[in-house]
């Protein structure tokens, strides 16, 4: 493949190919026969410098679900870069045996390195507290179907707004769509970095707010977007147990809520969204995850350059 095109970040597509790749995603999800031998004689290699439960099956199942093949390594440890091999000879040897391959890397920027270096698309996993482009590809794609369209909402983001790439990443994406509104919940410990402030809220012009409970604005959100509030984020534990029962959803707090808005959650979750949530309508937060094998079986047509009629 000459000059294969990768996917770093959300914002590597345009809107208008987010658009034709949910749309895609949306044909694999009705007609999954159609698609079921598109990648025959394809292979997927998974390199996962870190462990990851949800991503890296997903991708498999994404490659299995086209009639490709999988192969690759689950952490750093099982690899040769435990002997001290670099991201870009590995890729390069990757290169030989795959056809497109997903990376996940501990250090920031490191899928772009093997980019550089690789001669198959090679997509970005998650780095460190970066990116996680194919998170919010399906969380976009998730609030689409779920309304229909992904302007002209008030979305919240709760809980660790500070570290949560899958946070930073949609907010990044979803800077591009007209009438948003953002209400940020989350403690001060834990507040949203100053550049996504400045540089994505303000400098497009998107109305935000900044709150620390949950409880204040949940009536005026059409979409939540809960993460995890982690203990060792924390300075002390008294701040740790004074604020964290503020982050956890429960029917209390979901009786608050408007009737169609959307619970969503990039998983796993520890405690911040109460079992009892489950079962209620609005939460969508495993429907996201069956979501994200069709958006990644898209994608990888999309930058394998394969066209099914």
């Amino acid at each position: 493949m000459e000059n294969p095109r990768h996917l770093m970040s959300p914002l590597d597509f345009s809107v208008e190919e987010i658009d034709a790749l949910m749309a895609l995603a949306s044909d694999i999800e009705a007609h999954p026969d159609k698609y079921s031998h598109a990648c025959e004689g394809k292979k997927l290699a998974t390199l996962f410098y870190e462990p990851s439960t949800r991503t890296r099956l997903s991708f498999e199942a994404a490659m299995l679900n086209l009639g490709g093949k999988v192969l690759g390594f689950p952490s750093g440890d099982v690899s040769s870069a435990s002997k001290g091999e670099s991201v870009a000879d590995t890729i390069r040897v990757i290169s030989c045996f795959a056809d497109i391959a997903a990376m996940r890397h501990p250090k920031e920027g490191a899928p772009m390195v093997a980019a550089k270096f690789s001669k198959i698309p090679v997509i970005n996993a998650g780095d460190g507290g970066h990116q996680h482009p194919t998170q919010t590809l399906l969380d976009l794609f998730t609030i689409k179907k779920l309304r229909g369209s992904l302007s002209d909402m008030t979305i919240g983001f709760c809980g660790d707004l500070k570290f949560g790439r899958t946070v930073h990443s949609l907010i990044n994406a979803l800077a591009r769509y007209t009438g948003i509104k953002v209400v940020l919940i989350s403690p001060d410990e834990l507040r949203v970095p100053d550049y996504i402030r400045e540089d994505v809220l303000e400098h497009n012009h998107i109305p935000y707010e900044e709150v620390t409970k949950l409880e204040d604005v949940i009536g005026k959100l059409d979409i939540l977007y809960m993460t995890r509030v982690q203990r060792e984020r924390f300075f002390n534990e008294e701040d740790y147990l004074r604020m964290k029962d503020f982050y956890i959803l429960d029917n209390a707090k979901m009786a608050l809520a408007k009737p169609d808005m959307y619970v969503l959650h990039p998983l796993p979750r520890v405690n911040e969204i109460s079992v009892e949530v489950d079962s209620d309508p609005r939460a969508k937060y495993f429907e996201q995850v069956q979501n994200g094998v069709y958006i990644r079986m898209a994608l990888i047509l999309t930058l394998l350059n394969i066209h099914v009629s």
